[in-house]
């Protein structure tokens, strides 16, 4: 039998299409009935649909960074020197990567893909010298000292793996993009976006679905032209609220084709079979490829006919997105890289591109105290432990106070934070700035971290430097007008 004969239409895919998508309302509200509690929900208007690499991840702060970054749906990577010692310390979902700041040649391009800011909590390893009291409790709530020993190079870890870490970053970190939705690391959410819109919802028979392996989406799936057919697509369900990319330039993807070409759609109004804004693009076989789609670009179409009366693309409401393999291309022309058969497109991801960086991208966590061994202003007899023994510390608060330099000439958006003697106490209390390092006083680790990610917001914390310190009383202050009083380095 011939393609463009005549072949048994499914009744059953189609009805299921309509209740994969909530079309059929009956069936819709016995699902929303059933579901409401368990379903899980995609907000991509959230600041947080981020990826954050943290670096000294195994640490005090650094643990606790991870864990609040994944509780507000961050995507988290982390850089490690042992992956497997490292894995039991963190969820599943935590992207580990093996390297070493110390080291140039382990942190490569795939260290910094995808992220949007870095937060660093690498620190000289201090451990108490042999024969010395294993009760680590007396240096970490910063009442006491034990007698310290560095067992890593302050020099390399502090100022080298600093210089190391910017020079990196300044080459492949993309604050300027928002990740919509990542397939290498997909959540539940993600999982239950997207499915399938084949020409069976026109009488067609082609078919298609959307899996995930191996680190990526994978929409493939047979086009037959029989039934007056030809396309197969994946779509997401409506987003819920839909998503506002008004401050961004257009979408970009990553993916890997077969030499075909390709159709995006995204629609900005809410209705299933309503105008969508499309852009063609090819592919190359069995090559990684970024496209880049300009929201200026996007053509309105109705069913594969242009309706320029639509006008332009409103970015600012956005429903749903669409990938479709087509033998239409617009107006009655046909796609150019079309024949019937097996296709297959790999995606990595897809982001929106072209925001203005006007939040941190490298959030330092350094010392209170890094500038006073030297000073001639101050008594070293009144410092605090770590300032009096710094050269017996192999000089740790001098290289950590160059490694604070190396990012503030990085060219990146920056905050350093100085924070005062670490404790395990609860992050309950009120913090305290101050500029010019003369703080004296303890701060909560819980404390730091949560500092960490309100400052990835605040456009205000841009390249400044500031000490923290607690208050013994409730938290009941305004950060954003704290960190806006500061002033800029």
């Amino acid at each position: 039998m011939g393609e463009k004969e005549r072949q048994s239409w499914d009744l059953g895919r189609f009805l299921n299409t309509l209740n994969y998508f909530e079309l059929i309302p009956f069936f819709s509200d016995l699902q929303k009935l059933f579901n409401s509690d368990n379903r899980p929900s995609l907000n991509l208007n959230s600041n947080t649909m981020s990826m954050i690499l943290v670096t000294g991840a195994t640490g005090g702060v650094g643990k606790r960074v991870v864990r609040r970054l994944l509780e507000q749906n961050y995507y988290v990577r982390v850089l490690v020197r042992d992956i497997e010692a490292a894995k039991p310390l963190f969820d599943d979902k935590v992207e580990i990567i093996q390297g070493d700041v110390t080291r140039p040649e382990t942190l490569t391009s795939r260290l910094l893909d995808n992220v949007s800011a870095v937060i660093s909590c690498v620190g000289t390893k201090v451990q108490p010298v042999e024969g010395d009291t294993p009760n680590r409790d007396k240096y970490s709530q910063g009442i006491k000292f034990y007698m310290p020993q560095v067992v890593d190079s302050p020099q390399e870890v502090e100022y080298l793996g600093m210089k190391n870490l910017t020079e990196v970053a300044k080459k492949y970190i993309r604050s300027d993009t928002k990740l919509l939705f990542d397939f290498s690391h997909p959540t539940e959410a993600i999982k239950d976006t997207w499915g399938a819109v084949d020409d069976v919802v026109m009488g067609g028979v082609s078919e298609s679905s959307i899996r995930l392996e191996q680190n990526k989406a994978v929409f493939s799936g047979n086009v037959s032209i029989a039934n007056n057919g030809g396309f197969a697509s994946v779509r997401s369900k409506n987003l819920n609220p839909p998503v506002d990319l008004s401050n961004y330039e257009g979408i970009e993807l990553r993916v890997q084709g077969d030499g075909k070409r390709y159709k995006f759609i995204i629609r900005c109004e809410g209705r299933w079979d309503g105008v969508g804004y499309s852009y063609s693009f090819d592919t190359f076989y069995n090559t990684p490829t970024t496209v880049r789609i300009p929201f200026s670009d996007l053509i309105p179409v109705f069913r594969a006919k242009t309706v320029p009366e639509m006008g332009k693309f409103d970015p600012s409401c956005i429903y749903s997105m669409q990938l479709m393999q087509t033998k239409f291309e617009y107006d009655g022309e046909l796609n150019p890289k079309f024949s019937p058969g097996l296709f297959r497109l790999e995606i990595n991801s897809i982001k929106a591109y072209g925001h203005k960086i006007n939040t941190p991208q490298f959030i330092l966590i350094s010392s209170a105290g890094v500038t006073r061994p030297g000073r001639s202003d101050i008594n070293l007899e009144d410092q605090p432990p770590a300032v009096k023994i710094n050269d017996q510390l192999g000089g740790i608060l001098t290289w950590k106070l160059k490694g604070e330099e190396v990012l503030r000439q990085s060219g990146l958006n920056y905050t350093i934070i100085r924070p005062c003697a670490l404790t395990e106490k609860p992050g309950d209390k009120t913090l305290v700035f101050e500029q010019g390092d003369n703080m004296r006083g303890q701060v909560s680790r819980d404390a730091i971290a949560d500092l960490c990610l309100q400052l990835l917001q605040l456009p205000t914390a841009c390249q400044k430097t500031f000490e923290v310190s607690e208050e013994d009383k409730p938290n009941q202050q305004q950060l954003k007008e704290a960190i806006a009083s500061l002033n800029q380095d």
